[in-house]
């Protein structure tokens, strides 16, 4: 998790609403145009019946009582304002009581392909479709549980769980890859790379082997060499079936073994002049 950010999010009014200035919703507007055109033959049909459930607006920013609507109807789930950047501690509590923390920013145009904060177009765009379903909903309630207890260490490990699915999820479908983590919807470039790379590793994930995912490396600023695939998006409901307690000793023995050796060269560390 970034430890700052330039952006500054946006505080609804007593109504709940945001005042999304024209610019803001002319960012909006060809953001979700472009990926609309991105997802056709990518994204997973359980990511695109959620979408049409969602019925977001193309011309302007949503606000977060439309999407609560919808997701309060078929899973239980809200969305819940928040700063840019939130802490482990938050960010799990939230999720354990069904609600989303949304990030109430827009990406400047600087910044329009690529921003390492998630800001409101990647959550409500790349993930909220699939909050829709309940297979979805339920993994990530029960990996917000997971966390609420945690030390800041395990938190790290845990971390990569979220990661190789709710971000960065792959489907091995009979119709090819298909792709349901948000972190891949809401990005042209991952979507490409992530589907056709040739170089990239993409590796099933089943209940059995959850300790190869928390000793998987990433970094959040490049595209990532590994990832992990499930069939289908009901096949979280086997991960969610473990107990916290399973899932913890997990951690410790992913704490134990260390890291795989990762993938990519270590992040260049910016020193001071």
């Amino acid at each position: 998790m970034a430890k700052a950010t330039k952006y500054v999010s946006r505080v609804p009014d007593e109504q709940g609403i945001i005042d999304w200035s024209e610019e803001e919703n002319k960012v909006w507007q060809e953001l979700i145009q472009r990926q609309l055109a991105c997802i056709k033959g990518t994204a997973c049909d359980e990511y695109l019946e959620g979408l049409e459930k969602l019925k977001l607006p193309t011309e302007r920013i949503p606000q977060l009582d439309e999407v609560s609507s919808v997701l309060k109807k078929t899973t239980g789930w809200v969305c819940e304002p928040v700063p840019a950047l939130i802490g482990f501690g938050e960010f799990f509590k939230l999720l354990s009581e069904k609600k989303f923390p949304v990030a109430t920013f827009i990406r400047s145009r600087e910044e329009f392909d690529y921003l390492q904060e998630p800001d409101i177009f990647h959550e409500i765009f790349g993930h909220c479709p699939l909050l829709t379903n309940p297979s979805f909903a339920n993994y990530t309630e029960a990996y917000g549980k997971m966390g609420l207890n945690a030390s800041k260490e395990q938190r790290v490990f845990l971390a990569r769980l979220y990661w190789f699915t709710v971000e960065f999820g792959l489907l091995d479908t009979s119709e090819g890859l298909r792709v349901y983590g948000g972190g891949i919807i809401s990005s042209p470039s991952e979507t490409k790379y992530a589907l056709h790379d040739q170089n990239v590793e993409r590796k099933t994930l089943t209940a059995d082997n959850i300790l190869d995912v928390l000793r998987t490396p990433y970094r959040i600023d490049i595209m990532q060499p590994v990832y992990y695939m499930l069939s289908k998006v009901s096949d979280l409901d086997e991960i969610r079936k473990y107990e916290v307690e399973d899932i913890m000793a997990l951690v410790e023995q992913a704490k134990s073994l260390g890291l795989f050796e990762a993938k990519f060269p270590p992040k260049e560390s910016k020193i001071a002049s």
